[in-house]
């Protein structure tokens, strides 16, 4: 089992954040609309597909279903992968700087290994899995701050 986390802090209180990560059928951090697989408010069990660009330019097909939602402070995601399970988790705390409001934002994607295949190439891949799942989520919050910047300008 292997986690990755990755902290920030966005400009913005952590209720517009949560807003924004989940507001289906778009998403902060990709240009198509999601395909939302489930009917209802979102919540536990709300699941969707999205199509995102990888960081070598692929286009990713991926699908996620909430698991927890603690609205404003925790959001928890499970994704189906190729001989792993992950779980991705959105953190939000509340922060004052400068009587400004900012959150504190933190992601951890932990990789549960589905089969032994999948624990084999956790051991070879490991380092590059990791440094690419930074990046990803670096650029997953860098979008978030982007998303909450343009909403406060509109």
């Amino acid at each position: 089992m292997s986690t990755v986390a990755v902290k920030g802090l966005v400009a913005a209180p952590a209720a517009d954040l949560w807003c924004l990560l989940t507001s289906l059928p778009r998403s902060f951090h990709i240009e198509e609309p999601v395909e939302v697989l489930t009917p209802g408010p979102f919540g536990p069990g709300t699941a969707w597909r999205e199509t995102r660009t990888g960081p070598d330019g692929s286009k990713l097909i991926e699908e996620f279903v909430v698991l927890v939602a603690e609205p404003p402070r925790r959001l928890v995601l499970g994704s189906p992968g190729a001989g792993a399970d992950y779980r991705i988790t959105w953190t939000l705390r509340e922060v004052r700087r400068r009587r400004r409001r900012f959150a504190a934002v933190r992601v951890t994607v932990r990789a549960l290994p589905a089969a032994p295949a999948g624990r084999a190439a956790a051991l070879l891949l490991g380092g590059l899995a990791v440094r690419t799942a930074e990046q990803v989520l670096r650029r997953d919050i860098a979008a978030l701050a982007a998303a909450a910047d343009r909403r406060r300008a509109a």
